[in-house]
């Protein structure tokens, strides 16, 4: 499961059969009690060369207040899940490796406690500090109005407690932990979504991936909107560092991002006042459009590879926001069904799919830890294999005019 390669292949094999389980336990449900809970492989009777354990824990205190959290360590890396703020990933530690960032905001704030409609639109942001964080389903993007409606910044996703959470464990090799979690965008005349997501890892895998459908419960079409924006500080991130992946075509999100559009792949280390800069990226995908990004050191000895399909997620936004380690010091590899610009300018990009009323969508995301230099050599090598000798086409303008850069 740690090759590059055998993750991509996986990707396909998610919707499988279903496998007869270990143990299958529900964590959470809008019927139960908020509860304090944990398994391990021994008492599962499971034998593995790298034991396993998952913890169910409530926070208290500050703006985290009543917050569930759900440790997964697999032998190899301990990865905790926000059943509260949209199944996102808070981090993943392997060793002294840290998948994730710091940001400012240091507590794992409980959704109650935000507002998204303040700060004009970017409320959002009192609660960002995830590794991963799923951004949709009605809309993405820079908050601004919409045919009238005011859209606040990457929609509610990561804002939205899970109604429910499964855990199950296979019974048999490699004994995979699935977390699966279930979320609902519902509003009266406006949205009726249900997403399913699924956190997958194997014991002692360096591994994880996510399986999210989007199911439009409604009677009518509907536009959706997907945006995972993966954030990646130190030790990965660093002076040096570079972003390599399968491309047709890059652009600067703004002006801003124009004038360093020559280093785009480039990191620089902490800058005080650089405050941040964006590139929208059209990936290539192989022969059934799988395809990934790799983010690695300076020195090329540690890296992370996202993988995902350019059928489900076409676009890619690369965030670079190398300001200060206090202001917080982090890069964002966001696939998507669309750029970072408020919905209205992405009709004109064709950058806005519609869902019909009972349809599913599926969206899977792989996250490899890339701790050597081969392993880095490996996953660049499947890049140039992807990308196949075909060129990159850099366009100098935004893609849009913004009132603001």
């Amino acid at each position: 499961m740690n090759k590059l390669s055998s993750g991509l292949i996986g990707l396909g094999a998610l919707a499988g059969v279903t496998p007869a389980l270990a143990l299958e336990q529900v964590l959470i449900d809008t019927d139960k009690p908020a509860q304090n809970w944990s398994i391990d492989s021994k008492q599962l009777g499971i034998e593995t060369d790298k034991p396993f354990s998952i913890t169910v824990r409530t926070l208290h205190g500050g703006r985290q207040e009543g917050v569930s959290l759900i440790d997964i360590d697999n032998g190899s890396m301990r990865i905790t899940v926000v059943p509260t703020r949209g199944m996102n990933v808070l981090r993943a530690v392997a060793g002294d490796v840290k998948l994730g960032w710091d940001s400012p905001v240091d507590e794992v704030v409980n959704p109650a406690f935000i507002e998204l409609n303040s700060r004009n639109g970017l409320g959002w942001l009192e609660g960002f500090n995830e590794l991963v964080t799923r951004c949709g389903y009605e809309w993405i993007g820079h908050p601004g109005l919409d045919n009238g409606e005011l859209l606040t910044l990457h929609g509610r996703a990561s804002n939205i407690p899970a109604s429910k959470v499964t855990l199950s464990i296979d019974e048999k090799p490699p004994y995979t932990i699935r977390l699966k979690g279930e979320l609902k965008e519902k509003a009266f005349k406006k949205v009726d979504f249900a997403i399913t997501t699924e956190l997958a890892t194997d014991p002692g895998s360096l591994r994880f991936t996510l399986n999210d459908t989007l199911t439009n419960e409604g009677d009518y079409s509907q536009e959706y909107q997907v945006l995972y924006h993966n954030n990646f500080g130190p030790p990965l991130l660093g002076q040096g560092s570079r972003f390599v992946a399968p491309l047709k075509q890059v652009s600067p999100f703004n002006e801003k991002a124009r004038a360093e559009l020559s280093s785009w792949q480039d990191y620089r280390g902490p800058t005080e006042g650089y405050d941040e800069t964006v590139y929208n990226l059209v990936p290539y995908g192989d022969d059934q459009g799988n395809t990934l990004a790799v983010l690695h050191n300076a020195a090329g000895d540690l890296g992370i590879a996202v993988d995902f399909n350019t059928n489900q997620l076409p676009v890619f936004s690369l965030w670079k926001n190398t300001d200060t380690k206090g202001q917080g010091y982090v890069t964002g590899l966001e696939p998507g069904t669309s750029f970072s610009y408020n919905r209205s300018l992405q009709r004109p990009l064709n950058l806005v799919p519609t869902i019909g009323p009972k349809e599913q969508r599926n969206f899977q995301v792989g996250f490899s830890l890339l701790p050597k230099k081969e392993n880095i050599e490996a996953a660049l090598k499947k890049i140039d294999e992807i990308q196949a000798g075909r060129g990159i086409e850099v366009k100098e303008a935004p893609l849009v005019k913004l009132d603001k850069n």
